[in-house]
C-alpha cells in the first residue's frame, strides 16, 4: 500500500528491498560495519543507511561504488535469489565437430564453493547428511543413471543432466545397474 499523499515517504518497491537485503547481507558476510562501508563506497551513512532498508533508488554508479567496495559482481547486487525448489537442467546434445557453452547455474558470491567428484558403484544407495543451513547442492551426471535429490522430490538423472537442490535437507542418491559418476558442487553461504 503506498503512502499517503503529502507524508513525505516513497513506497518500498521489492526491487529496491531486495537490493538493500543483499548489500546489508553482504556488508554483514564480510564483517564490515556501516560506517566502514558508506566509507570504502564514498557514501554517507545516511544514505547507506536507507539504500539497505530498501529506501532508495540507487544509481547503477552507486550500486558500482557499493560492488567494488564489498568485492563482488555488480550483478551478484541485482540478481534475484529465485531458488523455490530444486532446479533441474536436462542434458542437450552438441552438434558433432561444434563447441558447445551452457551455462548451467550461476553462484553469487558470499558463498564458499567446494567441488566434489562423487562415484557410486551399481545398485546402491546414499543417503546425504544435510549440511550448513543454506547450502545448495548442485549434481551434474557426467556417466550413468541416479535418482537423486530432496527425499520429498527426487529426479531421475542421466549423462549430462543437471540438478540444484537445498543441501540442507535430507536428500539422497540411489543407481540402479550400472555405477554412476557425478561432478558435486556445494555452495555454502559464508558466515562471519
Amino acid at each position: 500500500m503506498a503512502a499517503p499523499s503529502g507524508s513525505g515517504r516513497q513506497p518500498v518497491s521489492s526491487t529496491a528491498a531486495a537490493v538493500g537485503a543483499k548489500i546489508r547481507l553482504r556488508r554483514q558476510q564480510r564483517g564490515m560495519s556501516a560506517a566502514e562501508m558508506a566509507r570504502r563506497a564514498g557514501l554517507s551513512k545516511a544514505t547507506l543507511s536507507q539504500l539497505e532498508a530498501g529506501k532508495g533508488n540507487p544509481t547503477i554508479d552507486t550500486l558500482d561504488a557499493i560492488a567494488v567496495a564489498l568485492r563482488i559482481p555488480i550483478a551478484d547486487l541485482l540478481a534475484r535469489d529465485a531458488d523455490t525448489g530444486p532446479v533441474y537442467r536436462p542434458g542437450t546434445p552438441a552438434e558433432p565437430g561444434e563447441v558447445a557453452r551452457e551455462l548451467l547455474r550461476r553462484i553469487s558470491s558470499g558463498n564458499s564453493l567446494e567441488i566434489w567428484r562423487l562415484r557410486i558403484p551399481p545398485e546402491t544407495e546414499v543417503t546425504g547428511v544435510p549440511h550448513a543451513t543454506g547450502t545448495i547442492e548442485h549434481l551434474l551426471i557426467a556417466t550413468g543413471y541416479v535418482t537423486a535429490g530432496p527425499v520429498d522430490a527426487p529426479q531421475d538423472l542421466g549423462p549430462g543432466d543437471m540438478l540444484a537442490f537445498a543441501g540442507d535437507a535430507p536428500h539422497f542418491y540411489r543407481t540402479a545397474a550400472e555405477a554412476v559418476d557425478i561432478t558435486v558442487v556445494f555452495a555454502s553461504p559464508i558466515s562471519t
